[in-house]
């Protein structure tokens, strides 16, 4: 039957039948563990992509703060988290992580821009009156946008086209090392069925697990687990192979772990490190390859892209753009059919956009690359 999704035979044994409360019971929790499973990329049968700038996007030069985010929506358009008119230096937090400035109240300006992918006009803003200091943000399957504001120690989850969210995590405006509390939280991951990742953050230096609906499942690491992070600042989920690798800004690596989502976590955590590093602020990841971009580290340490192989705990490629050069990047994102990547940056605030090619294909010229 044309458009048919052909299943695979499900064998069960009478233990697991006995031990559930009913065959039907089993048989729907299989075909949903292989449903809920994603859909690999296209690019992971060629290799991995090299970036190649767009010259010349944005069109215009956006008139935005501090650029702290940047996520792609399921139509591919790039959508960014700033701070308009706030600014996170010294003065903002006290020696208890609290932040000095609720008096001022939200920032009143839109602090989400959805873009055209086409010039980098924009299509749309929202978020104004809400946030106080925006930090990351994401974009599931569905559409349902994840927002996380350091000032607030709070994550946010809004449904599409909704103006208040859905599902609230963390105590208004109190940091804490508690299970319902952040303390400046700095990214989150979110699965295809629904299970969330909190990067928490800058003080506590964990990482966060929470099934659909926001109830808490676990936190990494654990005790017994021999993995240490130091300011875990960007996620993203390697889904087909179970893993959630973190980008460990003050340990200048990315460290990856089982993320337990379908049963076939690699248990041990494995890290990808290499002296020209430096902190690594963001990453995404297309396939089996994760991208990554750090900031400033050393005057000896340029700022620029990486791409690494998780699998082979390496660095195989080195990126950035041709027209200038990256001053302070944030945040990184890639468009949901893996042929663009987005990287934003604090400071000059801008975004960048590159076109991910084939390391087989020839380099296009300036005028080829629209």
């Amino acid at each position: 039957m044309a458009g048919a999704i052909l299943l695979p035979l499900v064998f069960l044994s009478w233990s697991a039948v006995s031990s559930a409360t009913s065959l039907r019971d089993v048989f729907y929790n299989e075909i949903h563990s292989i449903l809920d499973q994603p859909r690999l990329p296209q690019a992971l049968d060629n290799g991995p992509l090299h970036p190649q700038e767009v010259v010349g996007w944005p069109k215009n030069e956006l008139k935005v703060g501090q650029i702290s985010g940047v996520t792609v929506n399921n139509v591919g358009q790039p959508v960014i988290f700033h701070r308009a008119d706030r600014v996170w230096d010294s003065e903002s937090f006290d020696s208890e992580n609290k932040y000095k400035h609720e008096e001022k109240g939200p920032i009143e300006a839109e602090t989400i821009f959805v873009l055209n992918p086409e010039d980098g006009t924009v299509l749309q803003k929202w978020g104004a009156n809400f946030f106080y200091m925006p930090h990351g943000i994401t974009i599931d399957r569905k559409g349902n946008v994840y927002l996380t504001d350091v000032a607030m120690h709070q994550v946010f989850k809004f449904a599409p086209q909704a103006s208040r969210p859905s599902l609230t995590l963390g105590k208004r405006f109190e940091p804490g090392s508690g299970h319902l509390h952040f303390c400046k939280p700095t990214s989150v991951a979110v699965a295809n069925n629904g299970q969330m990742f909190v990067a928490d953050g800058y003080c506590n230096s964990r990482i966060m697990k929470f099934n659909s609906d926001g109830r808490l499942a676990r936190i990494f690491p654990q005790r017994q687990e021999f993995l240490s992070l130091q300011v875990p600042h960007s996620l993203t989920l390697l889904e087909h192979r179970d893993l959630l690798c973190i980008a460990d800004r003050d340990d200048m690596r990315v460290a990856c772990i089982g993320a337990n989502l379908y049963h076939t976590a690699r248990s041990a955590a494995f890290t990808i490190q290499q002296p020209d590093m430096g902190r690594v602020f963001a990453i995404a990841s297309l396939g089996d390859f994760v991208y990554a971009v750090n900031g400033p580290t050393s005057q000896l340490l340029p700022v620029k892209g990486f791409t690494l192989d998780p699998m082979a705990e390496n660095v195989i490629d080195h990126w950035g753009p041709k027209s200038n050069t990256f001053t302070s990047p944030h945040s990184i994102a890639i468009s949901p059919d893996g042929k663009y990547l987005y990287v934003s940056e604090i400071g000059p605030n801008r975004i960048w956009k590159f076109l991910l090619k084939s390391t087989d294909t020839p380099e296009e010229t300036e005028e080829e690359v629209k």
